[in-house]
């Protein structure tokens, strides 16, 4: 049951809760603020004002993505998608937040099969059977969020639905260990354990980042790690977590634009990403895609 400011406060002392407990639960929080700052430079987000303005900027990406999968079919090439996940962007207020970042020249991610991530919309059209990662993230009022899905195009072969199945249910399997005192180690330890039991690999090189007040900020999240270790999930914290898995090996390289990064032996590649909040009674997600 939620206490209201003026109710009487649960711990007993007879006095208003806003003038008991909920000040002393504040404080704690800024406590907190301080110490994550100044030991991991994590800027913890408030209730009232950042983490709803990081789900409003979810919503519109998770839009985004639904408008994406209406126009999934062969023969779309990928700069189309690019232009139409810019346009809805602007539309809506919001700025398409890789367009420019370190000088990457679209407005969305796309990267198809064996392409790991940063694929660069061209092009490139969609055939019968592709994979294909839309990776979109929005800056709305102020705050960003990043969420991305592997789209399927069509019928897909054996290995291009196992691959995506694989990488979906890793990702869900690190969204389970997002709560309060457990660790980031937890969440790689999660999806690690379970892609590589499917005999699949997963990415080192790439990883979940903070979001909310910056495109990117503290903490990393790997998708792979030892149970226990890392820092401490505490309410407030907002991140990523994107694990990119691929069928074969875990080697990846870039290609000659700085961007492009493929598996190593040419194997298929998928990933599927939220953009998460730690709350003090588990985990939301701030990009409900589904």
């Amino acid at each position: 049951m939620k206490i209201g400011r003026n109710d009487p406060c649960p711990c007993g002392s007879g006095l208003k809760y806003k003038k008991c407990c909920m000040q002393a639960q504040q404080q704690s929080q800024e406590n907190l603020k301080e110490l994550y700052y100044k030991r991991y430079k994590i800027r913890l987000k408030e209730e009232e004002e950042d983490i709803q303005g990081i789900r409003r900027a979810g919503d519109l990406v998770v839009q985004t993505l639904d408008l994406v999968q209406e126009v999934i079919r062969p023969g779309v090439s990928t700069e189309y998608i690019n232009g139409l996940v810019h346009d809805f962007t602007v539309q809506n207020g919001a700025v398409p937040a890789p367009l420019g970042y370190n000088g990457f020249p679209k407005s969305v991610c796309i990267s198809v099969n064996e392409v790991i991530c940063h694929g660069i919309p061209g092009e490139y059209e969609l055939g019968e059977g592709d994979i294909v990662n839309v990776d979109v993230t929005s800056r709305l009022g102020g705050y960003y969020a990043d969420a991305s899905r592997t789209f399927q195009v069509g019928e897909v072969g054996e290995d291009a639905s196992r691959i995506v199945d694989v990488a979906y249910h890793s990702l869900m399997q690190g969204l389970d260990q997002v709560r309060p005192g457990n660790t980031v180690g937890d969440i790689g330890w999660a999806i690690q354990r379970f892609a590589e039991k499917e005999g699949c690999s997963v990415v080192r090189e790439m990883v979940g980042h903070g979001v909310g007040f910056e495109f990117h900020e503290p903490p990393q999240v790997p998708h792979f790690g030892k149970k226990g270790h890392g820092i401490i999930l505490v309410p407030g914290m907002v991140f990523t977590v994107e694990p990119m898995i691929n069928l074969g090996g875990r080697e990846l390289r870039v290609l000659e634009d700085n961007w492009t990064a493929v598996t190593r032996d040419g194997s298929l590649s998928a990933q599927f990403e939220k953009t998460v909040a730690v709350r003090a009674n588990g985990c939301e997600v701030l990009t409900p895609w589904q």
